[in-house]
């Protein structure tokens, strides 16, 4: 059995969670669950990023402390994960002291005795919103690009990683061997993206801010005037979830696994960089991959405020009655992996209405009130033609899966296979025909939905749940479980043998008001 290690960003709670948080939540809980249906023993974790001046001062206009600040947005995120149906094993905030704190300290302890770390004044241009220093190439005419603000000129005395010592190093890292490892970044197209930033010279980065400009923040060891930054904040949240440098280590999870982080492209430079950097001064083994996914917009803009085109997470639920499968599907469907995609409120009710509740739901519907009439035992033969197809569209299936080309795989292979039904019914027209030729007919098309449901549960696992219950597959209940494979069995034609009668058929998805 692999053992599969998958995180995401860790989401800055000085605000409600927004659609971005969604989109990358959803692409890691598709590939979580994709990979223990595979037969992965699979580890998947999130968490919240608590710290820094962005809290501090969201906390003071608010009258609050920080404290009190982020335990009550936390429950906002951890909430809505629930209700999107996000199947993560660890739940990971920065702000715990019992069991974030001493990993982050000892990783900082190991840090300063490899001399990776030195503290000098520094003036520089600090964005609030990116929680970031930034040099001139980074602003465009003067602003942050992302949040079109002037930064701040600030003077301080920080601690420092020294990266453009290691410039050369990190360069080899993602093009050839470092100490016998390499860092995966997809896509590839990211890849030539941070190695031009290298091309163009690595500066050294903060690594503290001081007390008197920050106070929320994890005390730099042995040096009360200091707070520690973000980098070995934040960025170490990937292994004090399993207890790294304390005395209850989890290592099997980074050692003994494949250890993939699910990150937007905003943030790839600090993990392909920073972060390796980190964990080899610390050695420490370098993560596998780096899956970089897109930013989402709103009808083709940046979704803005001030635009009026933010796109809330809790209204697309509650215009689905709360079902979090159709915002999953639209998400999963619509955004190739890596690629900026559009959230449309009229393309995602065409969606909805041509493909889940047209085709889908209207096929299912279809064919068990037709074999509802029948009263009769299924009868799937393995002279169909499909008996040959379902097997290439299985392995094609697979491998996409397994390239984390999700949107492909949905469309090639459910979204196709459900085209395929519809055209077999419309061919076939069963409800002309009786006896046994009419129950074969039905009973390849019940099998395809068989096919159908299995391939969809990683993307809309209560949706394929329901079509299983409905076909009454004797493995339906199952299908819930994070101990549930497809076996290769489940995966061949009429390869569910003890499988013989159907269901009740219900709507699957109802209309749009």
């Amino acid at each position: 059995m692999n053992r599969r290690y998958i995180t995401t960003a860790i989401d800055y709670p000085n605000a409600a969670p927004h659609m971005g948080h969604v989109l990358e939540k959803v692409l890691a809980d598709v590939i979580a669950r994709w990979f223990r249906l595979r037969g992965d023993d699979v580890r998947f974790q999130i968490g919240t990023d608590e710290h820094g001046i962005k809290i501090q001062r969201t906390a003071e206009k608010e009258g609050m402390t920080p404290r009190e600040l982020v335990d009550r947005n936390v429950l906002l995120f951890t909430d809505l994960y629930e209700r999107l149906n996000i199947s993560h094993d660890k739940f990971v905030r920065t702000s715990d002291e019992k069991e974030h704190y001493p990993t982050v300290t000892e990783l900082w302890k190991r840090l300063e005795k490899s001399g990776a770390l030195e503290k000098r004044s520094y003036t520089g241009f600090y964005c609030s919103g990116c929680e970031r220093f930034m040099g001139k190439r980074d602003l465009v005419e003067g602003k942050c690009p992302n949040h079109q603000v002037e930064p701040e000129e600030v003077t301080e005395e920080n601690w420092f990683l020294k990266m453009s010592e290691y410039t050369k190093d990190l360069g080899d890292l993602l093009t050839k061997e470092w100490d016998k490892e390499q860092y995966r970044i997809v896509p590839s197209f990211r890849e030539k993206e941070t190695l031009s930033l290298i091309e163009q010279g690595l500066e050294d980065v903060s690594f503290s801010r001081s007390v008197s400009s920050l106070q929320w923040g994890i005390p730099v060891p042995n040096d009360s005037d200091q707070v520690m930054y973000v980098w070995c904040d934040a960025l170490t949240n990937y292994i004090s979830g399993l207890g790294f440098l304390t005395d209850h280590e989890e290592r099997e999870w980074w050692d003994d696994a494949k250890v993939t982080h699910v990150i937007g492209k905003d943030i790839a430079r600090f993990h392909a960089l920073i972060w390796p950097l980190m964990l080899k001064k610390a050695d420490i083994r370098i993560p596998d991959e780096l899956l970089i996914h897109g930013f989402l917009t709103s009808e083709g803009e940046k979704m803005s405020k001030s635009l009026g085109n933010v796109v809330v997470p809790d209204d697309v639920l509650k215009k689905f009655d709360g079902n979090p499968d159709p915002l999953r599907f639209y998400l999963s469907h619509e955004v190739p992996v890596g690629r900026d995609g559009d959230f449309s409120w009229e393309r995602f009710t065409k969606l909805y209405d041509s493909i889940l509740r047209n085709k889908l739901g209207n096929l299912l519907n279809r064919v068990l009130v037709l074999l509802k009439k029948e009263d009769c035992e299924l009868i799937i033969s393995d002279s169909d033609p499909l008996s040959s197809e379902i097997v290439n569209h299985w392995d094609s299936y697979l491998n996409q899966m397994d390239s984390f080309e999700v949107s492909t795989s949905i469309t090639n292979h459910p979204v196709a296979l459900v085209e395929d039904g519809n055209l077999r019914m419309d061919e076939k027209k069963p409800w002309t025909l009786s006896g046994e030729e009419k129950i074969e007919v039905l009973s390849a098309i019940a099998e395809m939905l068989r096919h159908i449901s299995l391939m969809l549960l990683p993307i809309v696992p209560d949706t394929a749940y329901r079509i299983s219950r409905q076909l009454n597959v004797p493995y339906a209940k199952e299908m819930l479980s994070k101990d549930f494979v497809i076996t290769q069995e489940m995966k061949e034609w009429g390869g569910c043998k003890d499988w013989t009668k159907i269901g009740e058929p219900e709507i699957l998805f109802a209309p749009l008001e």
